[in-house]
């Protein structure tokens, strides 16, 4: 279909087109020579001259043509720097200077050179892991106790307020150890995780076995209370707040999100017609879910009670963080260098730029985790 629309003749690009070309010619014909600085300026000067004729002189069809360049860029209108969130709490990002968190007025902190890192309950403290430390912070960054370990990955922290648990994955396999740093134990040798704490009482871990299982198991007594079919690589597991739905996100030619109830059945599918997703993000308070969908290039932002696409462009959308106030998502878009923010209703979105320059990283940042509501 993309081949015949772009056979389709744009009524009046013709004439524009011919337009276009002679103004260019005569700009050229009266060009003084000048000598030559450098060959590899030359093309980006004969680039410039060429962008601005264009803009100056092409008709309706070919700004559309302008339009379509502009939107690979990201969203337009955005903000240079992050001044505020939309919401209450503070963010977790990881970039490659290291783990920051972010509070509500857009202010940060560099609390040290981990490299991944999540929020204990509640939001009082963050357990980061570098590649040989599992360390338990205080939001300021204050070191609260390490433990050295060797390949610290997935840290995540559950628990209640005097009772608490973090499970990590370490080249031995799955770990846990208590909130005060006491009582470090092997919980599943040999597995490599996602892992994903279940929410409610009991420390109940979800995890995805070598076979493509979601298991389900006992952290205080190591018993198995239920394991999945074998369904494809999981890359990504989330629980819903309430406890009731874990969903899998699973690496596959044609990417699917299984959803299972807390007993292991499961639940439902979601399969794109089309392409591949890279993220989904339960919403908090409920079990709907956002999914962030690429297909030829593009990708499109699929939200619950949204119709059609709340976000869509070149490049691929990734990274989805519900607020825990529920009525904004954060999108990543590493192309444009942007987070998106956008609107539970999709009716509003806000952007910001820059943001691979403000967390001094070269790649694009990750965001670990907005919490809480104050």
């Amino acid at each position: 279909m993309r081949r015949e629309l772009e056979s389709i003749e744009i009524p009046g690009e013709h004439e524009a087109r011919e337009h276009t070309w002679t103004v260019l010619e005569s700009a050229l014909a009266e060009r003084q020579p000048v000598e030559r600085r450098s060959s590899m300026l030359r093309p980006a000067i004969v680039v410039a001259v060429v962008v601005a004729a264009l803009a100056a002189v092409l008709s309706p069809p070919g700004r559309a043509v302008l339009d379509e360049i502009r939107e690979a860029v990201g969203v337009e209108r955005a903000q240079p720097a992050l001044f505020s969130l939309p919401a209450p709490g503070r963010l977790l990002v990881a970039s490659d200077a290291g783990i920051w968190v972010v509070q509500a007025d857009g202010s940060k902190r560099l609390l040290g050179e981990y490299r991944e890192a999540s929020w204990s309950p509640f939001g009082r403290f963050v357990v980061a892991a570098t590649a040989n430390e599992l360390a338990a912070l205080e939001p300021d960054g204050a070191v609260r106790w390490t433990l050295a370990r060797a390949g610290v990955r997935f840290p995540r922290w559950a628990g209640m307020e005097t009772d608490t648990r973090i499970a990590y994955v370490d080249r031995t396999g799955i770990r846990v150890v208590a909130g005060d740093a006491t009582g470090d134990k092997l919980l599943v040798p040999g597995a490599r995780g996602p892992i994903a704490w279940r929410p409610g009482t009991g420390f109940r871990l979800a995890y995805a076995d070598p076979r493509g299982r979601v298991v389900l198991i006992d952290a205080e007594s190591g018993s198995v209370l239920w394991r999945s079919n074998p369904d494809g690589r999981i890359v990504d597991l989330e629980w819903s707040s309430d406890g009731r739905r874990v969903v899998a996100l699973r690496a596959r030619a044609r990417d699917d999100v299984a959803v299972y109830t807390a007993r292991g059945a499961l639940y439902t599918g979601f399969r794109t017609p089309r392409g591949t997703v890279n993220a989904a993000a339960t919403r908090p308070g409920s079990h709907a879910r956002a999914v962030a969908v690429h297909s030829d290039g593009r990708s499109q932002l699929l939200m619950p009670n949204v119709p059609g696409s709340a976000l869509s462009g070149p490049g691929s959308l990734e990274d989805l963080t519900w607020s825990p106030d529920e009525h904004w998502l954060l999108v990543g878009w590493p192309g444009a260098d942007q987070w998106v923010f956008v609107r539970a209703d999709g009716g509003r979105v806000r952007a910001v730029s820059n943001i691979s320059e403000q967390f001094r990283s070269r790649s694009f940042p990750r965001v670990e985790g907005w919490c809480c509501v104050p």
